[in-house]
């Protein structure tokens, strides 16, 4: 947990069972979502920090992120008023973190994280 936001990853799930199979979908790509809560403020406030971490996202992600996974930045209130360059670096620092659980050692359970 950092403290303008929270990550979160999973395994991105397999093809579900009756869907058109077009190939594994989850190994392909890597998916995120943003969200934030009442408790960071007002519509404009929350959109604000949405736009904040989709930007953090669209510069730190395409590098670290796994491929076969999902994951979800949660808004925190600090994310307003913190600055640009310490949301990278807590980006960056979180995604190196969750790294060591995106290769499992074999025959371990992929569970999801959150950091």
């Amino acid at each position: 947990m950092r403290p303008a936001f929270v990550v979160q990853m999973a395994p991105a799930p397999g093809p579900v069972s009756g869907d058109v199979d077009d190939g594994d979908v989850a190994t392909e790509a890597w998916r995120i979502g943003f969200t934030a809560s009442r408790k960071v403020g007002g519509a404009v406030q929350r959109n604000r920090a949405k736009r904040r971490l989709r930007a953090v996202a669209r510069a730190v992600m395409p590098e670290l992120a796994h491929r076969g996974f999902d994951y979800v930045l949660v808004a925190r209130t600090p994310v307003l008023t913190c600055p640009y360059s310490r949301l990278e670096a807590d980006l960056t620092a979180a995604l190196k973190e969750l790294a060591r659980w995106a290769r499992p050692c074999s025959g371990d359970v992929l569970r999801g994280r959150s950091i």
